[in-house]
């Protein structure tokens, strides 16, 4: 399913300005703000976190496959989809992040 079809599925995001995402430490290493470029990477991350209770590995290899074809360009081109590229890293470090969703 292209990325595009797969974000009419997901729940509507409008309702929030931003999400924040966390180390282990509590420190803020990421903010996905709700405009223009950035709302679909919004809407994934925040429907990944409802279903897993955060990102981790298994939420990470789902939001893959949610981002569909983005996936594929973000592997040939590393530093172009910052927001894959974290769950690549996921992947690959086992890392894990908590998720603060910051209402609009």
């Amino acid at each position: 399913m292209a990325f595009a079809d797969t974000l009419k599925q997901l729940p509507t995001v409008a309702d929030l300005a931003a999400l924040q995402l966390r180390n282990a430490a509590g420190q803020v290493v990421a903010t996905i703000e709700n405009k223009p470029g950035k709302a679909g990477a919004l809407a994934v991350y925040a429907a990944l976190a409802a279903r897993h209770g955060g990102i981790n590995v298994a939420a990470a290899q789902e939001g893959l496959e949610l981002f569909a074809e983005h996936t594929a360009d973000a592997r040939a081109h590393p530093g172009k989809h910052p927001n894959i590229d974290r769950l690549l890293e996921v992947i690959a470090s086992g890392q894990c992040f908590s998720v603060n969703l910051l209402k609009a």
